[in-house]
C-alpha cells in the first residue's frame, strides 16, 4: 500500500508598517495572497491581541 506524504508550506509576503497620521497609531498592512490563504487563521474583522516576544510580533485572536 502507497504512503502519501501531504508537504504543507507556510504560506509568506511582505506588508508594511506605517503610522496613521493624525492618531499615532500603528497600522500593519498584510498581503491580500496570505489573507485569503485558506491557512490564514483569521477571518476579519476581528480583534486580535499583539505582543512582543523575543524580537518578534505575536498575533492572537482576543478573547472576549
Amino acid at each position: 500500500m502507497p504512503i502519501s506524504l501531504l508537504v504543507m508550506r507556510m504560506r509568506e509576503g511582505v506588508g508594511k508598517l506605517t503610522v496613521g497620521d493624525k492618531s499615532k497609531t500603528g497600522i500593519l498592512y498584510i498581503p491580500a495572497d496570505l489573507m485569503v490563504d485558506s491557512a490564514f487563521p483569521f477571518k476579519a474583522p476581528v480583534r486580535v491581541k499583539i505582543r512582543i516576544e523575543n524580537e518578534r510580533l505575536i498575533i492572537e485572536k482576543a478573547k472576549g
